[in-house]
């Protein structure tokens, strides 16, 4: 059994937070790992872009709106000026928006690195630092946390530094992703990194984040590295009741307990996601059309063929997804070997940064003056 995670004023038992995923950790994908962990964890929002907060944007100001059953709200902010940033978290503070706010400091993908942002950030230290205590100065109470990777390649670690600096500004508590920039999610997740930041920041909560593909993944990764919690990521895309076996493994439950549904249920779960998002963008297309990345994830490892792939995967509503999945066989049980790496898998040899990014870690110079994004979420 371990121990409660705390964030700031928040109790989360057990200690497992979804992670957020750009286009993926939406409010109705919230909605569905909250019911099979029976409310139970932290469920944190896509990334929301705090120049897009602060402008009212209108994908922006959707996909900060919460479920009133969602206790507590947390919410992902990306930033990279520290005014942007600090003006973000006041307003969120102010009228109510969350009750978390985590920084993202980990994004690895080229359209934020290049700006100085994501993973690239924690490298100019000073600028680490006027973010974090921006966020935290104007949070009136709300706990900040962050997010980060362990640098930008081998040769550029930041994070121990970085855990250093957030607690020494307030942070509430660290996840690392067990890679570098440069890894992208190739490879292999380096947990060692893991347990060293622990070490380093015994003040805060440590959360590990990095190749949990099944309950018994979180369980060996709290027990070799010594981390307070977990987060899941990609390990959850097609398997919401993931949640459901890590509420088990962490309540001292065995393996046997563990959900193993058949094609039947995964079915009955896919046309409730597609339900779900299309209730939330008020539109039934929009939401199968916006769905249809998850018929992949769904599916694996499942007999379902090429042709009929090819047909869910053009589905534009509601009744054409349920009578394209009546056409499988529906009493196929969990497939052995459906568990393991889904989403994004590929590695990077090269991080686009900004010029000259690399010159000076203690650099104070402020990042381009359009390195905000204007749009949140995927």
């Amino acid at each position: 059994m371990t121990q409660p995670l705390q964030i700031g004023p928040h109790t989360v038992d057990p200690p497992v937070v979804l992670a957020p995923m750009a286009g993926i950790t939406n409010a109705p994908f919230r909605t569905l790992c909250r019911e099979f962990s029976g409310g139970l964890g932290l469920f944190v929002s896509e990334m929301i872009t705090t120049r897009a907060l602060v402008e009212r944007n209108d994908k922006t100001m959707r996909l900060i709106h919460f479920d009133a059953a969602e206790k507590p709200r947390s919410v992902q902010l990306y930033g990279v000026d520290p005014e942007t940033v600090g003006r973000a978290v006041r307003m969120i503070a102010d009228e109510d928006l969350a009750d978390h706010i985590d920084l993202n400091f980990g994004c690895p993908v080229p359209k934020v690195t290049r700006r100085g942002g994501g993973s690239a950030l924690p490298y100019k230290r000073p600028l680490l630092r006027a973010i974090l205590r921006a966020a935290v100065g104007n949070a009136g109470g709300l706990p900040v946390t962050m997010k980060m990777r362990k640098g930008i390649d081998d040769d550029h670690l930041t994070y121990l530094d970085a855990g250093r600096i957030a607690v020494g500004e307030g942070v509430t508590a660290i996840a690392l992703h067990g890679r570098t920039a440069a890894q992208h999610y190739g490879g292999q997740a380096d947990w060692e990194a893991i347990a060293r930041l622990k070490e380093a920041v015994p003040e805060i909560p440590v959360l590990g984040n990095g190749d949990i593909w099944s309950a018994d993944d979180a369980l060996r990764m709290v027990r070799e590295t010594g981390c307070d919690g977990v987060v899941v990521g990609r390990g959850c895309l097609g398997r919401p009741w993931l949640f459901a076996d890590l509420v088990a493994a962490f309540g001292g439950e065995g393996a046997g307990e563990y959900a193993r549904p058949s094609l039947r249920e995964v079915a009955d779960t896919m046309l409730r996601h597609a339900a779900l998002l299309g209730e939330w963008l008020d539109d039934e297309s929009r939401g199968v059309i916006d769905f249809r990345k998850h018929i992949a994830w769904y599916t694996k490892g499942f007999s379902v063929g090429s042709a009929l792939r090819q047909r869910l995967a053009v589905a534009a509503s509601l009744d054409e997804l349920a009578a394209l999945l009546g056409e499988l066989d529906l009493d196929q049980p969990w497939p052995a070997g459906a568990d393991g790496p889904r989403g994004r898998t590929s590695g990077r040899n090269r991080v686009v940064l900004p010029d000259g990014w690399l010159a000076d870690p203690y650099d104070t110079a402020a990042v381009c003056g359009d390195a905000e994004l204007d749009t949140s979420g995927g």
